[in-house]
């Protein structure tokens, strides 16, 4: 707020509160001058949520103290607060490479919207048919493209430390028995998860659980169990 809305905001104040009123030209003149000083940063209002004058009021009618800038300044606070934390940052249209625009347009829109300039950018969330939301017709014909959301090229580079994990999509490719679409029930490893070798300690307590590459013997037989009772199934039908 310049000098002229910060006497205008004095003058509406006086108004709800004659407590708040100077008569003499010294005071009057230290007075806006002390108000200057501290909310000069603070806009008289925004296009989204912020007027000072509803924060007078608001102290008014709550409290029994007469206001003072603090009154302003710290809903003012609260309000940039609450904006920049339901704010995502949305990705800059300038050219990545160009560092400095790409940090001044960041910094652009956090002020934009600290500032009740700008309305907060919320993050979108990832939606899928199970949830009732119509899945996108290009993101499926990509996934049918290219078979998987991981590319092909970085399933082969992981594949040494997800041995488990390759075994499965193969048994699963194949038509062959998938043991980790089960619960184990001796390791408790859920369904998905691989088998894990559980060290039992003197006092009976876990010590660790180091992952197997292979299943447990009684997960494979739970497995397999589930499998010939699903094939059963059409066929008794």
């Amino acid at each position: 707020m310049d000098r002229r809305e910060i006497a205008a905001l004095l003058a509406y104040i006086g108004r709800l509160d004659p407590r708040t009123i100077r008569t003499d030209p010294g005071e009057v003149r230290d007075q806006l001058a002390q108000w200057h000083e501290l909310l000069g940063d603070v806009p008289m209002a925004t296009p989204h949520g912020w007027d000072a004058r509803v924060a007078a009021r608001q102290h008014v009618r709550l409290s029994a103290y007469q206001i003072l800038p603090a009154d302003i300044g710290r809903p003012w606070e609260k309000y940039r607060r609450d904006r920049l934390g339901r704010h995502s940052d949305p990705t800059p249209s300038v050219d990545p490479d160009d560092q400095a625009a790409w940090t001044a347009e960041l910094v652009g829109t956090r002020r934009a919207v600290a500032l009740g300039i700008a309305q907060p950018v919320q993050a979108r969330g990832i939606t899928s048919g199970r949830s009732g939301a119509d899945p996108d017709p290009e993101l499926e014909a990509r996934l049918r493209e290219v078979g998987s959301c991981i590319p092909s090229a970085a399933r082969a580079a992981l594949a040494p430390w997800r041995t488990a994990r390759v075994a499965r999509e193969a048994a699963v490719a194949q038509g062959r028995l998938d043991p980790l679409s089960v619960r184990c029930e001796w390791c408790q490893a859920q369904p998905g998860e691989p088998c894990s070798r559980r060290r039992v300690g003197a006092d009976g307590g876990a010590r660790g659980n180091a992952p197997l590459a292979s299943p447990h013997p009684s997960r494979l037989d739970l497995a397999a169990a589930q499998q010939d009772q699903a094939a059963s199934q059409p066929a008794m039908a």
